[in-house]
């Protein structure tokens, strides 16, 4: 796959990500001010690296990966239906 389009696919699953976490998820864990700097995928777009912001102690930063690690499932489902790969890639979420 071209470096032009790894590229581009990494700022469109990051779009999608935020957009997830701001509007969709609903868990206590995960705080509205969560913010998505970087998404880093594979080259056979098997896998996902997701790097978030958190604002707070580490608790809290502990707390939402826990969160967002629970909502992998449905985040990567949602990713799926909005990018037209032949694979969805399975998320890693990091701080």
């Amino acid at each position: 796959m071209g470096v032009a389009r790894t590229v581009r696919l990494n700022e469109e699953i990051k779009r999608i990500i935020s957009g997830i976490i701001q509007n969709d998820l609903k868990d206590p864990r995960i705080p509205t001010i969560t913010s998505v700097t970087k998404v880093e995928v594979t080259k056979d777009l098997r896998y996902a690296k997701v790097y978030i912001s958190v604002l707070g102690n580490d608790e809290e930063k502990e707390k939402c990966i826990e969160g967002l690690k629970s909502a992998a499932g449905y985040i990567r489902k949602e990713v799926g239906s909005k990018i037209k790969t032949y694979y969805t890639p399975e998320i890693n979420f990091v701080i």
